[in-house]
């Protein structure tokens, strides 16, 4: 069986519990069918055997005090032994030798005694059954049933008996297996077929999923698995495809990611050893390498960003990335934080809004929180228009503190926005403005964000703005933050003319 297809196997084992149910039904039914033709036989013995007895009785006359049976009885044994196709025979009480007999075989039986035992069971019952061979009267097995003759004073003087040879049995039981063999085989049959089609229709899905997971291997994940009916396979089926899909979307994702790595790790290394070799070589001019190695500086720092990025993904993959909330004051990570983007911001002439607030507390790992932050005015940063602005507002909503980064902008299409916070997603207007990036920012805030139990969502109008808007946990006022208020006057808070 190791060896066998799903569908062998799943055939065979169909076949083999129909066959094996066939088997009990057919020997259930026969035990049946034996014992109904046995008890029918003891019945027709028994009515008859009630005649021969009262017509025994009728040929009974007493002489001298002595009961004798007239020889005419004979010959009504005859007759009801021949209509039913039995013997029928009076024996004496006293020895068991047989007076008359008649029926099939009623020849048979003369000078014949039946065994002793026999007639002492009529002592202690009215009624005798026997399937076998009566002590010996017969060579073969038969039906017997007995009744005793009563004398006009009530006592046993003989007894009656009528017997029917149990080969018909025998043939009754042929009859009915041959015809239950006839009606087994073409009920097996049809069963086959029917379980044919069945188990090839249940698992033609199965392998049509099998062709689909060879092309899988091969890198096609364009194959899909038709989906009939509501049933566990139809379901597997569309597992299957919703895995295919996803399969798919992440290989596109995996391409696009390799090639975004292979060209922004290609050209910062690039430019980074084409500077330090012309400085080694002296083809830069000494007055001119701090200029160069400052574009060597933010080169490295930017491939430290996108290595971090990589590494937090790796860690979020592996299910390593743990949080250790505590207190902190959200308003001063976020005013913190976009003090270290005072130059591209002064630099696009933006308009930074809503730093001068109150001071908000939550519940969140400063680092994790630190670097939403960081990446979201990031992102704010790299896509609003020059001469724009950056504004950052905080409300409650229960026990909840919801932060919104928003700038102005060209924003983001609706078909778009839920696909932001995927992996290694990049837009097509990004990819001309964001040079540093992989499209694994949004995907770290998402999961930072969910670790600590909140939610991030986005709203954005083509043409007027983008907003990413997150919520934690509220903490009480009364606990200390880990960051102090920070200053704020070296921020830009309206257009610089």
């Amino acid at each position: 069986m190791k060896n066998k297809s799903l569908f062998q196997r799943y055939f065979y084992i169909c076949f083999t519990m129909i066959l094996l149910s066939m088997f009990i039904l057919g020997a259930i039914f026969l035990v049946f069918a034996s014992q109904y033709f046995k008890e029918d036989k003891y019945t027709l013995l028994s009515q008859n055997l009630d005649q021969a007895a009262d017509l025994t009785v009728d040929c009974m006359i007493q002489i001298g005090g002595v009961v004798h049976i007239t020889s005419n009885v004979e010959n009504y044994y005859n007759t009801i032994g021949e209509s039913i196709g039995a013997d029928i025979y009076l024996a004496d009480m006293r020895d068991g030798r047989i007076l008359y007999s008649g029926g099939a075989g009623g020849s048979e039986h003369q000078l014949e005694y039946v065994p002793m035992s026999v007639m002492e069971s009529f002592r202690t019952k009215a009624v005798y059954t026997e399937t076998g061979r009566m002590k010996g009267l017969y060579e073969s097995a038969h039906y017997t049933v007995g009744k005793p003759i009563l004398s006009p004073g009530n006592r046993v003087i003989c007894a009656v008996f009528a017997s029917t040879s149990a080969s018909a049995l025998s043939t009754f039981l042929v009859d009915i297996f041959q015809m239950f063999v006839l009606s087994a085989v073409v009920v097996m049959i049809l069963a086959s077929i029917i379980i044919y089609f069945v188990t090839s229709n249940m698992i033609r899905p199965l392998r049509q999923m099998l062709v689909a997971t060879g092309s899988f291997a091969r890198g096609d994940f364009s194959i899909r698995v038709p989906v009939e009916g509501d049933d566990e396979v139809s379901m597997l089926a569309a597992a299957f495809n919703a895995m295919a899909s996803s399969l798919a979307t992440l290989e596109q994702s995996r391409r696009s990611f390799t090639a975004n790595v292979s060209h922004e790790l290609k050209t910062p290394m690039t430019t980074i050893g084409g500077f330090i070799d012309g400085i080694l070589d002296g083809t830069i001019p000494p007055e001119k390498q701090n200029y160069y190695l400052q574009i060597v500086s933010t080169e490295v720092k930017r491939l430290s960003r996108m290595v971090r990025a990589m590494l937090n993904l790796s860690r979020i993959e592996a299910g390593e990335l743990k949080i250790n909330p505590e207190p902190v004051e959200i308003t001063d990570i976020v005013t913190r934080t976009t003090l270290m983007f005072e130059k591209p911001l002064t630099d696009k002439n933006i308009e930074v809004r809503g730093l001068d607030t109150e001071k908000r507390m939550v519940e969140a790992d400063p680092d994790m929180i630190q670097q939403v932050v960081y990446n979201l005015i990031e992102n704010a940063v790299k896509f609003v228009n020059p001469g724009g602005y950056l504004e950052f507002r905080y409300w409650e909503e229960g026990d909840r503190t919801l932060v919104a980064v928003r700038n102005s902008g060209e924003g983001i299409q609706s078909e778009e926005l839920n696909r932001v916070f995927d992996r290694f997603y990049k837009s097509d207007k990004s990819r001309s403005k964001d040079k540093s990036g992989v499209g694994l920012g949004l995907y770290i805030v998402r999961t930072i964000i969910n670790l600590h139990g909140g939610e991030i969502f986005i709203r954005s109008e083509v043409g007027q703005y983008t907003e990413f808007v997150f919520s934690l946990t509220t903490c009480p006022q009364k606990k200390q933050p880990r960051f102090r208020k920070a200053e704020k006057e070296n921020l830009p808070s309206q257009k610089t003319e």
